[in-house]
């Protein structure tokens, strides 16, 4: 009897437990049902309140906290997990991305939109679009919480390093090459090639590394091309041949020119929109630095041949190599500090890799907040918004795919990393709506600005060269029909014409010619002996029964002279630095120093007054002003003169540089700003070498034609400058 009640209860247990498993089974799917339904209603609402350009509070609540997807219904799921009963934050708190795949089953009868596999890739870049206008908003939210602070203040120095080291290559092939030219037998021919190809390589290496850094990463690229510049360029002080230095430092300048857009793309994803462009500028200031550095460097290093030594006939390494070294250790410096630096959250967001980017937007803004003296202060944000990613239309998850699809996408992902035509896609995106416009405009003020800038920066020294010339004319010495004999120069002669004369049985011993000229001379029975030669030459001159011993003379330089029962012994081979005696060799750093030097407040005031009057105001203002004072260049008819106008020039014109800096990085999407700000650099190095090619050649002939030339190109581009849109109130698309 006990038994069978035993078993009746027994059976009426297991009945009631499938009741109630049937009936949890019921208020589960449709608690799930409300839940999607809720999320997908309070999402969209936002989107649209977002893009209707209402207030920016609906990522978060009043307490500052992240209110991403929460759900009051939701309490105990697993989208909460980590809350307390009060759904306080823990810190340190991290959803991470939600597991789709669990769900996958569900969407198609809840009425989700269809899978990515069914739509054609116009649905699939509109949404990304929406995704990405989204997380714009979103981003500039985050980056304000984190604050500007002490993580922001060390990037600020790593990367103005790297900017640094671009300044001291531009630098560096015109202090070097007097002294290059005569160290490696440079020909009079092959020396405009140096200063080409450093220009060429720059060209290439910015087009290049700014389309690399939109698809490996920022940080990725500056550390590669940094250490192809370093490298290169502590390379090139040691090679002796001119084919090889000339080798190095077009893969310099190739390194190099990836410095300037992926650095102001790097920096411009870590500053908030209030600060963007004041912080933007000072940065600017380590182009500057690095342009008084190399004054500096080959002020106290290169007259000063002491710092040299020789291996044999065969190696000589004097003090313009040494200055090259100096010159890497910029890069050198940059290289070791940006090991310590994370990737661009902002560039990691575009690519999907959330996870990634939420770890580096907490270590900065725990870093800031702790330098603030508030450790405690907890980052709220627990879910970020990613772009949908169209390229992998292969899943590769663990629970989904077969190994081997898996395996080929992902060497897939790693080929387009490294292959050229996806840069080239990329670039190709720059010229498509909606930044075709924009593209067009920023290209013409890039070409106008540089080649004005680049074309007088040159013009500039060469008229000064030409005033000291023709100074140094008015003092020469000239000798007609002189008769010298059995005299012995041991002495210096410099400034001197010769001509009809005549030396008989003179020595010329431990001495120097420095610009002097013999014409139609006599030389008989003299003696020349440890001669050192700088711009000498000795034309239609005769030399009978004459000696030559350990003289640097070069069959050059006797164009037109006859010799009769002459000897030469132990001559001088190879080229010979005579450097020291020039009269423009501190001249030289002296004026580059001062111009490179007069930029400081016009760096000051772009910075103070960037985010006050906006960028495109003082972009066409400062290339304006700069147009109207080159006609101020009709007064230069001196030396002290010329410094003067080329010093309120280059004040001038840094405003504009700055100003055109920070609006080229907020013009262009993530996904292709350093992509468009290296190929508006690589023409921006292009417009260079021709305006170096154009204001040369016309240094010997008027001043009007400079003079109106750089006018004309400076105030048109800062009247299409004008034109673009102004970036100072919108958010880093």
């Amino acid at each position: 009897m006990d038994g069978a009640y035993k078993m009746e209860d027994r059976t009426s247990l297991v009945k009631g437990a499938q009741d109630i498993a049937k009936e949890v089974k019921r208020q589960t799917v449709k608690k799930v049902n409300k839940t999607v339904d809720k999320a997908q209603d309070g999402y969209t609402q936002r989107s649209y309140n977002r893009f209707q350009g209402e207030e920016d509070d609906e990522y978060y609540t009043e307490g500052g906290h992240y209110d991403g997807e929460a759900n009051e219904d939701e309490g105990s799921s697993e989208a909460t997990e980590g809350h307390d009963e009060d759904d306080e934050i823990y810190e340190g708190e991290y959803q991470g991305i939600p597991n789709t795949a669990q769900n996958k089953d569900g969407m198609a009868a809840l009425g989700e939109p269809k899978r990515d596999d069914y739509k054609d890739r116009r649905e699939l870049e509109t949404e990304r679009k929406a995704d990405e206008e989204e997380l714009a908003q979103q981003y500039e939210l985050i980056i304000q919480e984190c604050g500007h602070g002490r993580f922001q203040w060390a990037l600020f120095f790593v990367l103005g390093m790297a900017l640094m080291a671009d300044g001291v290559e531009v630098f560096v092939v015109g202090f070097v090459l007097p002294s290059a030219e005569t160290d490696i037998c440079i020909p009079n021919s092959g020396s405009g090639w140096l200063g080409s190809v450093v220009y060429l390589g720059m060209m290439v290496g910015a087009f290049f590394w700014g389309g690399l850094a939109d698809k490996v990463g920022r940080r990725q690229s500056l550390l590669i091309c940094m250490s192809v510049n370093g490298f290169f360029a502590f390379l090139s002080s040691f090679v002796q041949g001119y084919g090889f230095f000339l080798f190095c430092r077009l893969l310099s300048g190739f390194g190099i020119g990836g410095a300037v857009p992926v650095v102001f793309s790097y920096f411009s994803e870590v500053l908030a929109r209030e600060k963007r462009g004041e912080h933007l500028s000072w940065l600017c200031m380590f182009w500057m630095i690095g342009g008084i550095y190399a004054s500096a460097m080959a002020w106290a290093i290169i007259p000063h041949y002491g710092w040299s030594f020789s291996m044999g006939s065969a190696y000589q390494f004097h003090s313009w190599r040494v200055f090259v070294v100096m010159c890497a250790l910029p890069c050198v410096s940059a290289v070791v500090a940006l090991t310590f630096m994370p990737e661009s959250p902002r560039f990691l967001l575009e690519v999907g890799k959330h996870d990634e980017a939420w770890m580096i937007l907490k270590q900065i803004h725990d870093t800031n907040m702790r330098a603030r003296g508030q450790p405690e202060k907890v980052f709220t944000v627990n879910r970020i918004k990613t772009p949908k990613q169209i390229d992998e239309l292969i899943e590769i998850d663990n629970d989904t795919g077969t190994w081997y699809k898996r395996c080929y996408v992902r060497v897939q992902i790693n080929a387009d990393f490294l292959n050229v035509f996806q840069i080239w896609l990329t670039f190709m995106r720059c010229f498509s709506y909606p930044v075709k416009d924009n593209t067009t405009k920023l290209a013409a003020v890039w070409f106008t600005l540089s080649f004005g800038y680049y074309g007088l920066s040159v013009w500039f020294p060469d008229v000064i060269k030409h005033l000291q010339a023709d100074e140094y004319a008015t003092r020469r010495k000239t000798f007609e029909f002189e008769k010298v004999t059995d005299i012995n120069f041991n002495f210096t002669l410099e400034n001197q014409v010769y001509s009809n004369g005549m030396f008989i049985n003179d020595r010329f011993t431990m001495m120097k010619f420095k610009s002097v000229t013999f014409e139609d001379t006599l030389f008989k029975s003299c003696y020349f002996e440890d001669v050192t030669t700088l711009s000498t030459y000795f034309r239609n001159c005769t030399f009978m029964d004459t000696k030559f011993f350990n003289t640097d003379l070069e069959p050059y330089k006797y164009s037109g002279s006859r010799f009769i029962n002459c000897t030469f012994e132990h001559n001088k081979t190879g080229c010979q630095i005579s450097f020291d005696d020039d009269y423009s060799a501190y001249w030289i750093y002296f004026v580059n120093f001062l111009g490179t030097l007069a930029v400081l407040p016009g760096n000051i005031v772009s910075a103070l007054l960037m985010d006050r009057i906006g960028r495109l105001t003082m972009l066409g203002g400062s290339m304006i002003l700069s147009g109207i004072s080159c006609f101020f260049l009709w007064f230069g008819t001196s030396e002290s003169m010329m410094i003067g106008m080329l010093c309120l020039y280059n004040g001038l014109t840094i405003s504009a540089w700055n100003s055109l800096d920070v609006i080229t990085v907020e013009l262009y999407p993530t996904d292709r700003r350093a992509t468009g700000f290296g190929f508006l650099n690589a023409l921006c190095k292009a417009a260079a070498v021709l305006g170096n090619l154009i204001f040369g050649s016309l240094v010997v002939i008027t001043k009007a034609i400079p003079i109106l030339l750089a006018s004309t190109v400076l105030v048109c581009g800062g009247l299409v400058g004008l034109r673009l849109p102004d970036t100072r109130t919108q958010v880093l698309m």
